[in-house]
């Protein structure tokens, strides 16, 4: 297989209000699978289908947003190629040894120019997706699919300053494409970028906001458009605040929800969207279609979804 270098966004760690309702959500609620709890309190998430020990680490605290974001990279020989190469971009570095991290290996951690944490890591225990390795057949037990039928952790959107300087450092030094943009119609100005390192729309992506190391939304994915009514159903039914959805997204054409857990950061389910290759162009929006980029089944700009982030 020709997937190198980073793999794909392994974890993400969302500061919350209050650990009982946030809990409540994650879990009960949208059906992810809690792994474990460490001694300073912070809670280990893990969603049906991913072989890893887990992708989302709840930490209660004063104020919600994001610590920080981490990509699975294929193997250790790959940090150390890209070592050199983040320094050179101009990164500060900081080695954090294995174990530090609950099940994980050694990593390496420096800030964006958008202002967000990130973290590269290599290896992560892996407890498998309770289907095992020999003849694993298409589905688990009754029950261990359950909630919003999340699949996986899908991408995050960050919000910040020097969003081109980000991307620049994906696409030069991680290898990332640049598959879509949303610019300034008059003045060209990059609002919004998307960056893929794989064959989805997006692995990650970066919207301008006057402030650094914004968190906009962390993204579920679901297997089916219509797991994502699913979703939607549960949300009404248990009253789970909703910034938008379900609509599809003109920039990556994906079915979406966007809705709120009980500390205010903003969550999605997504399903769909278009193959990306290397070869496919970057496709570009401008805000004389803003509405039509953001929401295209109504064409709404809506005014929250711009404009709301934590951290």
């Amino acid at each position: 297989m020709a997937l190198r270098g980073l793999l794909r966004l392994g974890e993400v760690a969302v500061r919350v209000l209050d650990m009982a309702e946030a809990r409540e959500h994650y879990g009960k609620r949208m059906g992810l699978h809690e792994v474990m709890t460490d001694a300073a309190g912070q809670v280990y998430y893990k969603a049906w289908d991913e072989h890893d020990h887990h992708c989302l680490v709840l930490r209660e605290a004063d104020s919600s947003g994001l610590d920080y974001f981490a990509f699975k990279v294929f193997d250790d020989a790959t940090l150390d190629e890209l070592e050199p190469k983040i320094r050179a971009f101009g990164l500060h570095i900081e080695h954090i040894e294995a174990g530090v991290y609950p099940k994980s290996g050694r990593r390496l951690q420096f800030t964006l120019p958008s202002g967000h944490i990130m973290q590269l890591y290599a290896h992560k225990e892996q407890t498998g997706n309770s289907l095992g390795v020999l003849n694993p057949g298409v589905l688990p037990d009754e029950g261990v699919i359950r909630g919003f039928r999340i699949n996986r952790l899908d991408h995050a959107l960050l919000g910040g300053v020097d969003i081109d300087e980000s991307a620049r450092l994906f696409t030069e030094v991680f290898g990332f494409d640049l598959s879509e943009r949303l610019i300034d119609a008059e003045g060209g100005q990059s609002l919004a970028l998307f960056l893929t390192c794989s064959t989805k729309p997006h692995d990650i992506a970066f919207v301008l906001q006057p402030t650094p190391g914004r968190f906009h939304h962390v993204s579920f994915l679901l297997d089916s458009e219509n797991d994502v009514i699913h979703a939607a159903d549960l949300i009404g039914k248990y009253r789970i605040p909703v910034d938008v959805g379900p609509n599809r997204h003109g920039v990556t054409r994906g079915m979406t929800i966007y809705f709120f857990d009980p500390s205010g950061n903003r969550n999605e389910v997504f399903s769909g969207g278009y193959v990306h290759y290397p070869d496919t162009p970057t496709l570009t929006w401008d805000t004389t279609e803003l509405g039509h980029a953001t929401f295209a089944q109504d064409n709404i700009v809506r005014e929250s979804f711009l404009t709301v982030l934590t951290g």
